[in-house]
């Protein structure tokens, strides 16, 4: 058994940016970094699943950086539509996994039970994602090397439509062959992914597929079918996986990164007060 977390869709942006100024990304990425570290099971390793920076410069992932090396545990990258590739290998030069195959960050991380797979869905200058025939055919290899064991697909592009029209406009094109893949391959366990700011689930091609909510801003719920985006302030989260092995498999767990309460107040049923009510937690200011 172990856990593993999922954060997506950071938006770093220069202090000066967009992103910075109105949603305070970088500051709540920083908060989201400190709960991670201080959970009751720490997490074995973190996938960071896309849209890491906002405009894909230089310094944007120097911030990046610094924020992410306070991480305890080890994390891994892949590119998200406002990330730039050559940009992360450089300012991650100790993350030799980013060089990727055929020049697309694909790489395979085989630690743990189960085996993880990185996809790489960017098509840089376009808000929606592909997986062409080159990274399909190298996706295809690595699931025929180990049939037998689970495995876990990771990627940005949700392969899925979610009734956000706009977000489905710019999702993942040509998911058809993505599907016929993943059904030939019963050990894939879950397709996980980010771009939508919302925890979105969806059983798909005979697995699980689902994305990560944001650090900071969400995307707004709306199922009208309209032409329109807009960001709102839920409570920050992200997603932390357990492993179970056997029968039991992947669960997975919504986990809040920020907001009034502190995830490590715990109320043991024996100290709540007579009418079966827990004491107010205290609110930090």
């Amino acid at each position: 058994m172990f856990t593993f977390a999922q954060i997506s869709d950071f938006h770093i942006s220069l202090p000066d940016g967009n992103a910075d100024r109105m949603l305070q990304t970088a500051a709540h990425l920083r908060v989201a970094v400190a709960h991670l570290n201080q959970l009751h099971e720490i997490p074995d390793f973190v996938l960071c699943t896309g849209d890491l920076v906002d405009g894909g410069g230089a310094g944007e992932y120097a911030i990046l950086a610094d924020i992410l090396a306070g991480l305890t545990m080890p994390f891994y990258l892949i590119p998200g539509n406002h990330d730039d590739r050559e940009a992360m290998r450089a300012a991650f030069p100790a993350h030799g996994y980013l060089a990727g195959h055929d020049g697309f960050m694909q790489y395979t991380l085989e630690e743990w039970e189960p085996r993880l797979i990185a996809l790489d869905t960017l098509i840089p200058g376009q808000p929606g994602g592909r997986l062409c025939s080159t990274r399909l055919t190298w996706l295809q290899d690595r699931l025929a090397e180990q049939p037998g064991r689970p495995t876990i697909l990771f990627m940005h592009h949700p392969p899925f439509r979610t009734g956000m029209k706009m977000m489905d406009d710019m999702g993942l094109a040509d998911r058809g062959g993505f599907a016929d893949l993943v059904r030939r391959h019963g050990q894939i366990e879950a397709v996980l992914a980010g771009h939508l700011h919302r925890p979105i689930t969806r059983r798909f091609a005979g697995t699980i597929a689902m994305t990560a909510p944001g650090p900071a801003h969400q995307l707004a719920l709306d199922l009208s079918g309209e032409e329109k985006l807009s960001v709102v302030m839920e409570p920050p989260a992200g997603l932390l996986h357990l492993w179970l092995g056997g029968d039991d498999g992947l669960v997975s767990h919504l986990t809040y990164t920020g907001g009034c309460y502190d995830s490590r107040q715990v109320f043991p049923r024996a100290d709540w007060v007579g009418d079966g009510t827990p004491p107010a937690p205290s609110i930090p200011l």
